[in-house]
């Protein structure tokens, strides 16, 4: 399956999920975040899915101005990570923990420094640049497994 495919259903799920959070009908006392949850869980798998296909790109020796659409993907999942973990939202089927919300300001941080490192693997694969690509892949995936060992329930 290409990747475009790959990228474009995981949004369609990420978009789908999300928006069902918003309910329907009079409020709840406590509000669902189920559609929160799982529309971050369908980004985590997405983002995972996207780095497992441009790393086979890079171990191939594709031209890598073909992983744009991938790097600007996990690029926008980036932008939108904190934005996922609504205070309250640590209920339910998560992996989520509590340390994100009790080290709000070290969660915020690991989220921007994820960004800046998709932010140069997009700008990377746009450019063409081999070399630039892989050092960003390496930090991506290096931002994403630190977060996780840390606010993640391995």
């Amino acid at each position: 399956m290409r990747i475009g495919t790959i990228a474009l259903a995981a949004s369609t799920l990420l978009f789908a999920a999300t928006a069902s959070a918003g309910g329907h009908g009079a409020a709840a006392a406590t509000p669902d975040f189920s559609g929160i949850t799982h529309g971050r869980q369908a980004g985590m798998r997405m983002s995972g899915a996207l780095m497992g296909s441009m790393k086979a790109a890079v171990a191939r020796g594709d031209d890598v101005k073909t992983q744009s659409f991938a790097a600007r993907t996990l690029q926008g999942w980036a932008k939108s990570v904190p934005g996922m973990f609504p205070e309250g939202s640590n209920q339910g089927e998560t992996s989520a923990l509590p340390a994100i919300w009790s080290d709000w300001a070290g969660f915020q941080a690991a989220s921007d420094a994820y960004l800046a490192a998709a932010t140069k693997l997009a700008t990377a694969a746009q450019a063409g640049d081999k070399d630039a690509f892989s050092a960003a892949l390496g930090e991506v995936a290096a931002r994403c497994s630190g977060c996780h060992a840390k606010y993640k329930i391995m």
